[in-house]
């Protein structure tokens, strides 16, 4: 008897993993995270939506740490792929840069800062190309996933201290913690652009034997 569908050879896997699944689920909400958090910036009452700041603060929290969840079935398992190397780092490239555009639209992360990000990783990923079309391999370092790692966590302090200074409102303690957090959050993005420009620098000292041969 036939059957209906295509069955996949001998030899060659699945690329519908847990880990694959967990990475495409997080492209999947990525829009949904913007979603919420332009409507809570414009929502047309010229008030901020507490519900909804709070909303896209969980929401872009729970995307963050998937970004773990995803690396840690594919290694547990043994269900390293190509598909998933290549979706992986397009998903956090998303997810950093739909926040990062956000919060530069409502003021909270500097032009020049979104600017270094986004020059890094095109240059980086073009490096990458390069380097694939010489049959080099150029993997991300500690210093790479640390960027990546602090980027998230600033962003994640950001969207908190936007939802608390809209609860908190002008004054009171909440406020006052709102303020320092602000404090904190540009620290951590000033950290992670530190982090952006030495690990672009180490990627290209590493493959220096691809660009100048």
């Amino acid at each position: 008897m036939g059957t209906s569908g295509t069955s996949v050879p001998e030899g060659h896997p699945s690329i519908w993993t847990p880990a694959n699944i967990v990475t495409c689920v997080r492209i999947v909400f990525i829009p949904v995270f913007m979603v919420l958090c332009d409507l809570s910036y414009n929502n047309g009452s010229g008030q901020v939506s507490v519900g909804l700041a709070f909303a896209a603060f969980v929401l872009y929290m729970v995307l963050s740490l998937t970004d773990k969840v995803d690396g840690y079935l594919a290694r547990s398992r043994h269900e390293i792929t190509d598909f998933g190397k290549f979706l992986d780092p397009i998903a956090d490239k998303l997810l950093v840069f739909s926040a990062l555009l956000l919060l530069m639209d409502i003021g909270y992360v500097n032009l020049w800062f979104v600017f270094i990000i986004l020059v890094r990783e095109f240059l980086v990923s073009a490096l990458r190309m390069v380097a694939s079309a010489a049959g080099v391999v150029i993997a991300a370092d500690k210093l790479g996933k640390a960027k990546t790692a602090v980027t998230m966590v600033a962003i994640c302090a950001y969207l908190f201290t936007f939802a608390l200074s809209a609860a908190a409102g002008a004054t009171g303690l909440a406020a006052s913690l709102a303020s320092w957090l602000l404090l904190i959050s540009d620290a951590l993005m000033i950290a992670a652009v530190v982090l952006t420009v030495v690990s672009g620098i180490q990627y290209f000292w590493n493959g220096r034997s691809v660009i100048f041969s």
